[in-house]
């Protein structure tokens, strides 16, 4: 569902560049220091886990398009809606500059599209509402379907709403919209169930690394934390290295409704904004598309599934720690201050 910059208009595109960025400070002002203490390291692994499983792209039977792992549900389940929304943020932002994987311009949208519902919405509200006070297996599976379809619907909606803000003439509301829901409720089911999938495994191993798991639930891991992160982190290297190579060639939902609707799934701007931004996004996407510049080889989409992994590993442990130090340099002052008083 990432957007290409010609589907925005520069009004839409910063109005929702502000909006992701005060949905990111509430985040990072929500999350506790004492939490940080737990979540670097899954944040750094989960980021990874979710950014392998966006580059393979499953088949919709009978549509002729494809679909991929959003993952803000399922990053909220594991480290909560205010450290899965700043992973998010990473995972997209490396995606748009080092790959070309949706256009610089319209990355606030993509944030708020595939990041901000997935997060507060399927996580800080369905998950937590369905496994609050009672965790089990089923709940966590139903809560992963419920919560990844009405997250994509959301985001499919939204997708419609800023074309038509827009003005994007080629994709008229109503029949856009007809297409946009009705192939993203296929996927949201498809996301649900790989979902539930690594939930219920994550559950089985350490079922405390799960968002509200309290020790009265009863459950017992099989795995130690540190075991658990491992196996998540092979598990990533594998996908992006190895399972990306069998990813669905297909248009996926967006690029399918665009093409039903437009007869195109690329749509043309002018400006000298969408130049300046298509300029950058040349200078900092070493590996577009996912492969090796002026070359189809699959080594490309390995190296890249690898590459892009342990840069989401990395931005990810950076920033937690930065907010690690922030809030601790904080709580320092405010302790000084009321000492001093």
């Amino acid at each position: 569902m990432h957007m290409a910059d010609a589907l925005v208009s520069p009004a839409v595109a910063g109005t929702m560049y502000a909006m992701s960025a005060a949905a990111a400070a509430y985040a990072v002002k929500k999350i506790r220091p004492d939490d940080l203490e737990q979540k670097v390291p899954m944040m750094g692994v989960m980021g990874a886990f979710v950014f392998a499983g966006q580059m393979i792209n499953f088949t919709i039977p009978g549509t002729g398009s494809s679909g991929h792992l959003c993952g803000g549900m399922l990053l909220s389940a594991v480290m909560g809606p205010y450290a899965g929304f700043l992973t998010m943020i990473a995972i997209l932002a490396i995606q748009c500059l080092l790959f070309a994987d949706g256009g610089l311009l319209a990355l606030g949208c993509n944030v708020w599209n595939m990041a901000f519902y997935g997060c507060f919405v399927g996580g800080a509200i369905i998950w937590r509402v369905m496994t609050g006070k009672r965790m089990t297996k089923g709940r966590i599976a139903a809560a992963s379907v419920l919560g990844c379809v009405l997250s994509l619907q959301l985001g499919a909606f939204s997708v419609t709403i800023e074309t038509l803000i827009s003005g994007i003439t080629e994709l008229p509301f109503p029949v856009f919209l007809g297409m946009m829901q009705p192939i993203h409720l296929a996927i949201g089911l498809v996301e649900g169930l790989i979902t539930a999938a690594v939930l219920v495994f994550v559950y089985e191993a350490r079922p405390e690394i799960l968002y509200g798991y309290r020790r009265e639930m009863g459950a017992k891991g099989r795995m130690s934390r540190k075991r658990t992160a491992i196996v998540l982190a092979v598990l990533a290297l594998v996908i992006g290295g190895v399972v990306s190579l069998f990813a669905s060639a297909s248009p996926d939902g967006l690029e399918w409704s665009m093409e039903k609707v437009a007869g195109t799934t690329e749509l043309l701007a002018d400006g000298r904004l969408y130049e300046l931004a298509e300029k950058v996004q040349g200078l900092t996407a070493l590996l577009p598309d996912y492969g090796f510049q002026a070359s189809e080889s699959a080594a490309g989409t390995s190296f890249s599934g690898i590459v892009g992994g342990v840069a989401v590993l990395a931005v990810c442990l950076s920033v937690c720690l930065a907010i690690k130090r922030a809030k601790q340099a904080e709580l320092k002052k405010r302790n000084a201050v009321n000492e001093s008083n």
